[in-house]
């Protein structure tokens, strides 16, 4: 009797801990961090809005978290998660200037804002001027 109560306590811890081994992934997406995950593919057409800022002197010639070093002349930004290479069109909503970029970095770390675009492409959007706006971005490629 002793014996099957011990066998039966041991299944159930088992059980209990099998719940904690690992991290879940959903599909399409691979874990980062606790707080973000980077999507495998990104839809054509996918929308969102929100601040984004710009930057630029500070962190020219470092290497960003693609691997490829930073131009702030170069038309490019930080997403928290959409894949390397993807590109995005981003209008600001108050002007309606637009620009092509390439997702190439991770970021931003200011928590309101869904974007960082190199220097290059926020004075395009007229950022260099306002410090940051708020913006519509779709996936074209």
């Amino acid at each position: 009797m002793k014996s099957r109560f011990w066998a039966v306590a041991f299944l159930g811890i088992l059980l209990a801990c099998s719940g904690c081994s690992g991290a879940t992934h959903r599909k399409g997406y691979v874990r980062v961090t606790k707080a973000t995950r980077v999507q495998k593919k990104a839809e054509i057409g996918y929308t969102f809005t929100g601040d984004a800022s710009y930057y630029g002197k500070g962190f020219d010639g470092k290497k960003t978290a693609s691997g490829e070093i930073f131009d702030r002349d170069a038309f490019t930004c930080a997403h928290r998660s959409l894949p390397f290479g993807t590109k995005l069109k981003v209008t600001r909503i108050k002007t309606g200037a637009s620009v092509i970029v390439r997702v190439n970095d991770r970021g931003p770390y200011a928590k309101r804002r869904v974007l960082d675009l190199s220097e290059a492409a926020g004075k395009k959007l007229g950022l260099d001027k306002a410090g940051h706006a708020e913006v519509k971005a779709t996936v074209v490629e």
